[in-house]
């Protein structure tokens, strides 16, 4: 990887493009790791560099009335805050050079305003990626969770303008790359979440790698349902039930599938035990202790996708519980995704490298590569 601390900045227009798409609830910002893990790269280049130029999306721009929820300008205050100094805010009308020419830092409106325009952002459009580049001298890339995707602020203005990648972004690489090629076993994965068919990937290209992969969250019925199990009410991906049943039976040592569950009514029943009307919230009981006899023995853990409904008190006892047994090992545990980052940062799990990305996450650890990082 090329990175920031081997190009000099020294006097140049810096333009980084971060991922700052933090959740906003009422003019609130609800979250804001994502704004502190740039703040190391904005720091160094406001050190040195001339001017300093942030771009960042916030949320999905499908009509007009999106840019009015979207704006980044709570974003830039609150950065602002942060850095405790003043960050110029840009809007796409403003006469931009000027603002840069009279400010050192300067955080431009939602890349994804232009996606009004046939996409032009998210699928990178030449004409906008030469006009983000025109800004500045030099790109840096810290943008690591929408770095697996084409787009004018990351791959489009990195075709044009010498280009590295920011220090979370290596931070980032540097420990997934452990989860491809550095891992001590016993080696376990952890997936939850709704579909199989987001983690097909990640499990084609770990399962040779792995020792164990526990399978909760809505994700394991349908690997019940392949076994033959009535899953009752649950999300199953009818056409992904091949799929599981040939890893089922090709690896039926590796795969450790949840053994019970707390219903919609709060009801305990065992997997085997659901009837037609069962919908399952939570893990229950004998699926921690199962998981956790694995956990305890594993040297190297990936989480990714949680156990169950944990945003809701009354559905979080399984999720509390298996945070419990991260907090008690001394394995290198690692975690991707946006639901499990607020899982274990709910239940207060601190000895856990939490990776800023969702896709980019996935993307890196089934193909060992991402389209937007600087090489």
């Amino acid at each position: 990887m090329k990175r920031l601390e081997d190009i000099s900045i020294d006097n140049k227009r810096v333009i980084i493009r971060c991922d700052l798409n933090v959740p906003i609830e009422n003019g609130i910002i609800k979250d804001d790791t994502r704004i502190e893990k740039a703040l190391k790269t904005i720091k160094y280049c406001l050190e040195k560099a001339s001017k300093v130029i942030v771009l960042s999306h916030l949320g999905r721009i499908k009509t007009p009335e999106d840019m009015a929820n979207n704006s980044l300008k709570i974003v830039c205050n609150r950065l602002s805050e942060l850095l405790n100094i003043d960050v110029a805010f840009c809007k796409y009308e403003d006469d931009i050079k000027s603002i840069i020419d009279n400010n050192k830092i300067v955080m431009f409106e939602n890349t994804r305003f232009f996606d009004l325009d046939n996409n032009k952002e998210s699928n990178e459009n030449e004409e906008l990626s030469k006009y983000f580049a025109s800004f500045g001298d030099i790109f840096v890339n810290e943008a690591f969770s929408c770095s697996h995707r084409e787009c004018s602020s990351i791959t489009g203005i990195s075709k044009i303008l010498p280009s590295v990648n920011g220090f979370q972004v290596c931070i980032e690489i540097d420990n997934l790359s452990k989860l491809l090629n550095d891992y001590e076993k016993p080696y376990t994965i952890c997936l939850g979440g709704k579909k199989v068919s987001d983690k097909i990937g990640l499990i084609d290209n770990l399962i040779n790698k792995v020792d164990y992969i526990l399978v909760s969250g809505l994700m394991a019925y349908t690997f019940l349902k392949a076994k033959g199990y009535n899953t009752g009410n649950n999300f199953v991906e009818e056409e992904k039930i091949d799929y599981c049943k040939e890893l089922l039976d090709k690896y039926s040592d590796k795969i450790i599938l949840s053994v019970d569950a707390y219903t919609s009514n709060k009801e305990y029943k065992l997997v085997s035990e659901l009837n037609d009307n069962d919908e399952c919230l939570d893990i229950g009981e004998k699926t921690v202790d199962l998981f956790k006899t694995y956990l305890e023995k594993s040297k190297t853990i990936f989480i990714n996708g949680p156990f169950g409904l944990f945003e809701n008190d009354d559905f979080s006892k399984g999720s509390k519980s298996m945070c419990e047994v991260f907090k008690s090992l001394n394995s290198s545990i690692y975690a991707g995704g946006g639901e499990t980052t607020y899982m274990l940062n709910k239940f207060n799990v601190g000895n856990v490298f939490m990776s800023t990305g969702g896709g980019a996450t996935l993307t890196y650890l089934s193909t060992g590569k991402l389209i937007g990082i600087i090489e």
